[in-house]
């Protein structure tokens, strides 16, 4: 898709969240950003969404080609954690009726969160989407890999696995696209016709 590499980034946790690059990572408290449940239809702070269970998040901009392109990897891979003992969801940087059209019956057989001011999107320190990312029940962020790039994505999935006892996933799927960055999450979100 023509992205450079440094569109695309791993943050890993701990302490002193730092980026590939040294880069320090802003933190903040995430625990009273609310996140509303698309199958629910319901608004929960993130610290009651992490009471018994981390969250196992593909953040996705319905409205770009990456987020398309990215998509059945991205489905493939909550379905792999969907009995683990973690919310594998989608966080999705729009609308509830736009996440039911972007993601089609997914929405019936995995959590969705809808985010349409992208409050959720920023709070969690995304700056591109797509994204996965590993929030643990503090809650806080353990790991983030911006863009697609799927060794990075690997990373965070096998972050999760070690800490909720799970096999890792078969990333990269040999049906997976190559690396390609992101779309920043700033960027004005397009509007449908």
């Amino acid at each position: 898709m023509g992205c450079t590499p440094e569109r695309y980034r791993l943050v890993i946790g701990g302490p002193t969240r730092r980026r590939l690059d040294s880069e320090l990572v802003a933190t903040g408290t995430i625990s009273e950003v609310t996140m509303r449940s698309l199958q629910r239809d319901e608004e929960r702070t993130l610290a009651e969404w992490t009471t018994m269970f981390q969250l196992f998040i593909v953040a996705l901009d319905p409205y770009t080609v990456q987020s398309a392109a990215v998509l059945p990897v991205a489905a493939r891979l909550l379905r792999e954690y969907a009995e683990a003992d973690c919310r594998a969801a989608f966080l999705m940087a729009c609308d509830a009726d736009d996440a039911r059209q972007f993601l089609g019956p997914l929405t019936d057989e995995l959590m969705v969160f809808v985010d349409p001011d992208r409050t959720v999107t920023k709070a969690l320190g995304l700056t591109s989407l797509p994204a996965l990312v590993h929030v643990d029940q503090s809650p806080a962020v353990v790991t983030i890999a911006e863009g697609w790039d799927p060794t990075e994505w690997r990373t965070v999935a096998l972050e999760l696995s070690r800490v909720v006892g799970w096999t890792p996933p078969g990333l990269p799927y040999a049906d997976s696209p190559g690396p390609f960055g992101g779309t920043p999450v700033d960027g004005p979100p397009a509007t449908t016709s």
